[in-house]
């Protein structure tokens, strides 16, 4: 499945204005599950009184940066946080630096970086990690990274595919994902807490995301229009009116993914403390 060259493409068409980019992060916002379960997260991250909250600043690491959806959520929730933002993909940090300077959030450095080598010790209190761990390799590499890089009782927050299904892997016809760039079908539950223990962290939570609800969302708002769009472009005239008779369902599933406790579901939410 082509899956890249459609957000290139979705990402040109809102890139021609500010507003047209920030409208593009807030529609994410709504249509990806991901989104939900890592607002929540952050939120309750600031939320409590943590060590060093006297300090001036927080300094947070979005790894893998990507189009710079979540540094704009983190950025704008606080002008006292300050956000490294690194990706591997030069063009994104050119255009990232660009936007977020064009707009005025000051509290941000986009930088390249390849997370199997990036330290920076005992900086950030929070180290974000949405949707990059099933694109590494060597992932226990970048495990040992991230926690030389926070802070005592920092805390690491990822959302990452579950083995049990993710991307739609199992019911994909050559056996891989969905998504073509990924390394790994997913994480085992138990697996990923272990990798992390054994990179150093002192406590570990983990729970399901996408369940029942969060698949029925997915293959509504993600996977039926991109294989709609790999058959013809022609799809982009229709994606307004497709997502006016959807999103409603989308929606509604999203939140009851968000609000129940799941046995089992294609994502994972995993925390991480040193």
């Amino acid at each position: 499945m082509q899956y890249d060259p459609i957000k290139k493409t979705l990402g040109k068409v809102f890139n021609k204005t500010p507003f047209l980019r920030i409208s593009f992060y807030k529609l994410l916002d709504l249509l990806l599950l991901r989104a939900w379960h890592v607002r929540k997260e952050i939120r309750n991250w600031a939320g409590k009184t943590q060590p060093g909250q006297g300090k001036t600043k927080r300094y947070i690491l979005d790894a893998g940066s990507g189009f710079g959806q979540y540094t704009y959520l983190l950025t704008g929730l606080s002008t006292s946080w300050f956000v490294d933002a690194v990706d591997v993909k030069d063009e994104q940090i050119a255009d990232c630096n660009a936007f977020f300077t064009r707009i005025g959030r000051e509290n941000v450095l986009f930088e390249k970086a390849d997370l199997t080598q990036f330290t920076m010790p005992d900086r950030f209190d929070l180290i974000l990690s949405v949707d990059v761990m099933e694109h590494i390799g060597d992932d226990g590499a970048v495990f040992r990274n991230f926690y030389d890089s926070l802070t005592q009782h920092g805390m690491l927050l990822i959302s990452t595919p579950s083995d049990q299904g993710g991307s739609d892997v199992h019911d994909h016809e050559e056996g891989g994902s969905f998504i073509d760039e990924h390394v790994r079908d997913g994480y085992n539950i138990l697996e990923i807490q272990e990798k992390l223990k054994h990179a150093g962290f002192s406590k570990t939570e983990a729970r399901y995301t996408y369940g029942t609800p969060g698949k029925i969302a997915w293959r509504l708002s993600m996977k039926y229009p991109v294989l709609m769009l790999n058959t013809t472009k022609l799809f982009f005239i229709l994606l307004p009116f497709y997502y006016l008779l959807t999103f409603p369902v989308a929606f509604c599933c999203n939140w009851l993914d968000l609000k129940m406790t799941h046995k089992t579901g294609t994502g994972l939410i995993v925390k991480a403390w040193k």
